[in-house]
C-alpha cells in the first residue's frame, strides 16, 4: 500500500523565538518495505521544551537537528503495516523518529516502545505515561532522593513535568510548593493537583512568598525554568539540599545562550553546593517498562491527575513548539495528526 508521509524539516536556524522560516514541510511517498521494518500512522506528535535546544548548532547532551533534517520529537500510532516478526498490524507503540505523519522503521530502532493494553487515552504514551512522566520520576526518585516531611519546590508546576513531580512528591509525604504562570494554573496546581502552595511568578513576590511557604527552607528543588527563580531558590536551599535540573526553559530563545547564566553557575557558586546535576531520561532507559506500569497504576486510581493541550493538524506543530516556549499551553502540548 502507499502511504503519502507529511514532515517538518529544519530549514533554518532560529535567533531567538522560532519563525516560519525556520522550517519546511514537506511530503513524501512510503511505498516499500524492507526486511524487519514497520510502518506506523502517527496519532499524536508531543512537542516539548528540549526540541528548542536540539535547533541549536553547537554540542550538548544531544547532537542539534542538521539543516534539512527531519525535526526531531516523539509520536504515538498504530502499525498499519509490518514485516517484523516482534510486531504486528494494529499493535500501538510510540517512537521518537520526529514530525511526521508516517514512520518506517526497522523493528530495532531503539527508540520504538510498545504500548501496553489498556483504556487509557493513546496520548498520554507521550505525557503523563511517557517520555515527561518518566523525566519526572527519575529525576525527582534518583537525583532528587526524597524524605517523609522534605520541602519540595516545583518550577513550571503545571506543565508535563513539574505537575507530576509535585504529585509524586505529595504521595511521599512531601510539603510540596509549586511555580507556575498565571492564576488559572496557580488554581489548578493547588485545586485539582493538590499541592500545598503554588507562587504565581507573573502576578506575585516570588522571594517574599518563597520565604514565607518555605519557612523550614528548601529540602529539593526541582528545575525546570532558570533565572530569577532560581536565584530565589538559592536563598533559602537547606543544607543537604538537592537539585535536580531537568531544564532551564526561561533561557532557551536566548540568542546568546552560551553566555546565560544557567543554574549550574547560580547553585555551583554556593558555599555549601547543593547537591545538584543535569539528567536525562536516557539514564534509566533498562527500566522505562516498569516505570511506565508504575505511573499507569497512579493515573488509574487517581493519585496522578493530567491535563493536556491539544492542537489539531501537524502544520500547526511550529506554533505550537511556540507556545510551549512562551508558557501559552497548559499541561502536556500535543498534536493531534490528521
Amino acid at each position: 500500500m502507499k502511504y503519502t508521509n507529511y514532515k517538518y524539516l529544519l530549514k533554518s536556524r532560529p535567533h531567538g523565538m522560532p519563525t516560519n522560516d525556520c522550517w519546511e514541510y514537506v511530503s513524501e511517498s512510503i511505498d516499500t518495505l524492507g526486511s524487519n521494518e514497520l510502518i506506523i500512522r502517527n496519532e499524536f506528535l508531543s512537542i516539548d521544551p528540549y526540541m528548542r535546544g536540539r535547533m541549536n548548532e553547537g554540542k550538548s547532551y544531544a547532537p542539534p537537528v542538521q539543516i534539512g533534517e527531519i525535526m526531531t520529537g516523539e509520536t504515538v500510532g498504530v502499525v498499519v503495516e509490518t514485516n517484523s516478526k516482534k510486531f504486528n498490524v494494529g499493535d500501538k507503540v510510540c517512537v521518537h523518529m520526529g514530525w511526521q505523519s508516517y514512520t518506517k522503521c526497522k523493528d530495532s530502532e531503539i527508540s520504538l516502545i510498545r504500548i501496553p493494553e489498556t483504556n487509557l487515552p493513546l496520548s498520554l504514551f507521550l505525557g503523563t505515561l511517557g517520555m515527561p512522566g518518566r523525566t519526572a520520576y527519575y529525576g525527582f526518585n534518583r537525583v532528587g532522593k526524597p524524605r517523609e516531611n522534605d520541602t519540595v519546590v516545583v518550577s513550571a508546576a503545571s506543565g508535563a513535568v513539574g505537575s507530576v513531580v509535585g504529585q509524586l512528591a505529595k504521595m511521599q509525604g512531601c510539603k510540596v510548593i509549586g511555580v507556575a504562570g498565571g492564576p488559572e494554573k496557580t488554581s489548578y496546581v493547588k485545586n485539582i493537583l493538590g499541592f500545598d502552595k503554588c507562587i504565581d511568578y507573573k502576578n506575585e513576590n516570588i522571594g517574599k512568598l518563597l520565604k514565607e511557604y518555605c519557612n523550614k527552607g528548601i529540602d529539593i528543588y526541582f528545575e525546570n525554568v532558570g533565572g530569577e527563580l532560581s536565584r530565589h531558590v538559592a536563598q533559602n536551599l537547606n543544607k543537604g539540599a538537592r537539585v535536580p535540573i531537568c531544564g532551564f526553559i526561561s533561557k532557551y530563545n536566548s540568542t546568546d545562550i552560551m553566555n546565560e547564566e544557567t543554574p549550574f553557575h547560580v547553585f555551583g557558586n554556593l558555599n555549601p553546593k547543593p547537591e545538584h546535576r543535569f539528567f536525562v531520561v536516557r539514564e534509566w532507559m533498562n527500566e522505562f517498562e516498569k516505570t511506565t506500569h508504575i505511573l499507569m497504576k497512579h493515573v488509574e486510581d487517581g493519585s496522578i491527575k493530567y491535563r493536556e493541550t491539544i492542537v489539531n493538524g501537524l502544520e500547526n506543530a511550529p506554533n505550537a513548539l511556540n507556545d510551549v516556549l512562551s508558557g501559552k499551553n497548559f499541561g502536556k502540548q500535543l498534536i493531534k495528526i490528521n
